[in-house]
């Protein structure tokens, strides 16, 4: 029996897997979740003897039951190959007591290209599926990772076009150069005078606007996503988690009946929703520690069960995780108000009125599988710096946060015997700036790509491709537009008439 996806606003709505990851959002704004959660049925001793197509392949068919065997295996085939710069595709590194799962190894050297490699796939699919004869427009905001990640993915691919917008001022210098020298036909990126939330409010808006949808569907277009609120780029994030549990059960690090903590950097919420996901179906799980940035609307929401976006937007080193409004935490709200879809909504809108809202002591109760905490700009530098110093292991920012706030859980909870895995989720050369200020002030003086160069000798590490590639490269996009001009300038790509004054 195939699975199906409810709306976490509305429980009329359902839909497969690939109708859901076509939608990419549910038509009243909510996120597609799946009706339960399936049980994996294979062991960690099976696992470990598989590569991580294989295990892709064993996580994926449980959740994406209208593709068939074939076409699972052909996306899989497709995203996982030589794109990624390691035959484990995700190498696991150990470095001062922790285990770095490294998510980076990708087209474009962070975490996101674990699921955007294969989400075009599994959306060219599922449009074959459902005799889609529209055009798929994918339309995204990204916080930096995300847009180059998509762009990559979907670039050139027949059938669909893609629109990338990312606030100008709150990327990294590698981020935003990687995203305006794209390559392809169909690629669009613009720049918002904004920062994320306000971007991916604005994308949110354009999804929920009925007379744009129509106006696209008589033009032959039609929007999806490659947010992490596609639940297509939700499922393959949860095949790295059962990956690193099987390799570590497999190389007798942990026994039988042995958990793991997992320390995950977080900003939208997706990553460490789909490490829930996982512990749900069985994975040997303890901890899910959920790190925050100076931005802490998570660590407060975990600290007091109030989710309040009220607060002044921070810039910090970490990029990637300046939000306020962290779009996947409606799926684990959804989960907690006992997948309550009225109940889920009217939280929801509360967020929308009033930028807040406040769950039940009930709710709150079932939060015990999380802890949340944050690092400054500060206590992230000295992370890099003090790892660096002690082992020679250099990580980014995102990672360095996660660390630090590993530190304070062991140092709150004196939990110092539980395995944990950090959830390593961007190469440094991308942060270059801040990793190597991070670990000598001297190294300020130097450009992006010297700084590069710097870091790949005293790292000992090769510069990655998706740096090499950037260095010369023509800067082919370079539209900037208001929050308030986001609908005209998607019309404007897609040669739609302008709206009438």
């Amino acid at each position: 029996m195939d699975m199906m996806y409810v709306s976490t606003r509305d429980a009329g709505e359902k839909a497969t897997a690939s109708q859901a990851i076509l939608k990419g959002l549910a038509a009243d704004g909510g996120l597609f979740v799946p009706e339960q959660l399936p049980v994996l049925d294979v062991s960690l001793k099976e696992l470990a003897g598989m590569t991580y197509q294989q295990t892709a392949y064993e996580v994926m068919k449980k959740f994406l039951t209208d593709f068939t065997e074939e076409e699972l295996r052909h996306c899989i085939a497709s995203a996982y190959d030589s794109k990624f710069d390691t035959e484990e595709i995700a190498p696991l590194t150990r470095a001062d007591g922790a285990y770095y799962l490294e998510l980076f190894h990708g087209a474009t050297i962070a975490f996101k290209d674990m699921a955007l490699s294969i989400l075009p796939h599994l959306l060219v699919t599922a449009a074959k599926k459902n005799h889609v004869k529209n055009e798929i427009v994918i339309l995204t905001a990204t916080s930096g990772d995300t847009g180059k990640a998509a762009l990559a993915g979907f670039a050139d691919v027949p059938g669909t076009k893609i629109i990338v917008f990312y606030p100008r001022d709150g990327v990294s210098p590698i981020q935003k150069l990687q995203m305006v020298t794209q390559k392809g036909s169909n690629t669009s990126v613009i720049g918002i005078r904004g920062n994320f939330d306000q971007a991916q409010t604005g994308v949110k808006q354009l999804f929920s606007d009925a007379a744009l949808a129509k106006e696209m569907d008589a033009a032959g277009f039609q929007f999806s996503s490659a947010n992490s609120i596609n639940i297509g780029r939700l499922v393959p994030q949860i095949v790295y988690y059962v990956y690193v549990c099987a390799k570590l059960s497999g190389q007798g690090v942990i026994k039988d009946g042995e958990k793991i903590n997992l320390v995950v950097p977080t900003g939208n919420f997706g990553n460490i929703l789909a490490a829930f996901y996982a512990k749900q179906m069985g994975l040997p799980i303890a901890k899910l520690i959920c790190a925050s940035n100076e931005n802490r609307v998570l660590y407060d929401f975990f600290s007091t069960g109030v989710y309040d976006k009220n607060r002044e937007f921070v810039l910090t080193n970490s990029p990637s995780m300046d939000i306020l409004i962290s779009s996947n935490l409606e799926r684990l709200i959804y989960r907690i108000a006992g997948n309550d879809a009225e109940r889920n909504a009217a939280l929801m809108r509360a967020l929308s009125t009033n930028g807040k809202y406040e769950i039940t002591p009930e709710m709150k109760a079932q939060l015990n599988d999380f802890y949340g905490n944050y690092a400054d700009g500060d206590e992230t530098a000295g992370t890099i710096r003090a790892l660096y110093e002690k082992t020679g292991y250099i990580i980014d920012t995102h990672t360095a946060v996660a660390t630090a706030v590993w530190e304070k859980y062991r140092k709150d909870t004196g939990d110092t015997a539980t395995k944990t895995v950090i959830v390593s989720t961007a190469s440094p050369f991308k942060f270059t700036r801040s990793v190597m200020g991070a670990i000598d002030s001297r190294y300020n003086a130097m450009s992006d790509f010297e700084l590069a160069d710097e870091l790949s000798r005293i790292g000992n590490r090769k510069v990655p491709a998706a740096i090499e590639e950037i260095r010369n490269a023509a800067v082919l996009h370079d539209t900037v537009c208001g929050t308030d001009e986001m609908r005209q300038t998607v019309k404007k790509i897609l040669g739609l008439p302008a709206d009438e004054a």
